[in-house]
């Protein structure tokens, strides 16, 4: 069975269950207790890690904590957004962990990426050349089925209304390296080019020349969430797996390495120029 996602709503959710249940001095075992519940579900509840969210469920939990509304209220409605499906649910045998889910709920995406095109702006047949590098032994069908999944994911974040900001550092590898054969290379710049020129959209490229920089060790994405009380999210992908990081101090770690790296990039003209470069040299 594929893992749970949770929503940013049932992350925001647990924190404040988790929050409230400290202030008010309880155990997870006193409260399960109390509530006539196995301690496991409460600490579903807490982690996120819950399918179903029963709005009544966290009724009852808010009265043993005293809550009073408007508080009270707010989680009450939070529970029941908690339950909307995220349109990856039917591509839940492709995307695990919580990437996806603070990619939709996401008002700004901040982007370093040392290798490869970001998902959200590659083209079908690019996506399809880098999953089958990947996982060599996949299954044609199942190649399909990623990339289709990864096209539904372009739709779902940057075609709908509100779509968030997205800022892209890459790497000068990444516009270089033939990925796919030169057709498919070309295909994929000319949509790099196009997408640039969306207002909500900026790419830009670090130059060879930069040499070692704050960010080399390897790319990351920065969440920025316009709901109140949900703090900005660092995800860091690495070779032992990848990592969320949600501490105030890791975060603004990663905040700064994209600031630094944000002065070392070429302006829009100079990337411009740079990816039209790369699409002659192919």
């Amino acid at each position: 069975m594929a893992d749970h996602i949770p929503t940013v709503r049932q992350r925001r959710l647990a924190q404040s269950l988790r929050e409230l249940r400290l202030k008010a001095g309880l155990t997870q075992e006193q409260v399960a207790a109390e509530m006539g519940w196995h301690s496991s579900k409460l600490f579903r509840l807490e982690n996120a890690r819950s399918p179903r969210v029963d709005w009544v469920d966290v009724k009852e939990l808010l009265d043993l904590y005293g809550v009073a509304s408007p508080q009270r209220d707010a989680l009450i409605q939070l529970a029941r957004d908690a339950r909307r499906r995220g349109w990856w649910t039917p591509y839940s045998d492709v995307f695990t962990g919580s990437f996806v889910a603070l990619e939709d709920a996401a008002s700004l995406l901040r982007v370093y990426q040392s290798e490869l095109v970001p998902g959200l702006l590659q083209t079908s047949e690019y996506a399809r050349a880098v999953i089958t590098a990947v996982r060599p032994g996949l299954p044609p069908e199942e190649t399909e089925r990623r990339v289709e999944a990864r096209m539904a994911r372009q739709l779902a974040v940057l075609d709908r209304d509100h779509s968030p900001q997205l800022v892209c550092l890459l790497n000068e590898a990444v516009v270089r390296r033939p990925v796919g054969g030169p057709s498919t290379m070309r295909a994929q710049l000319r949509r790099l080019t196009e997408i640039d020129g969306r207002p909500d959209v900026a790419i830009r490229i670090i130059p060879f020349g930069a040499g070692a920089h704050a960010a080399i060790e390897g790319p990351f994405v920065l969440f920025q969430f316009p709901e109140e009380h949900a703090p900005d999210v660092a995800y860091v992908e690495g070779a032992m797996g990848d990592l969320y990081l949600e501490s105030v101090e890791e975060v603004q770690r990663y905040t700064l390495l994209f600031e630094r790296i944000c002065e070392l990039a070429l302006d829009v003209e100079e990337t411009a120029k740079v990816i039209a470069a790369a699409a002659e040299e192919l």
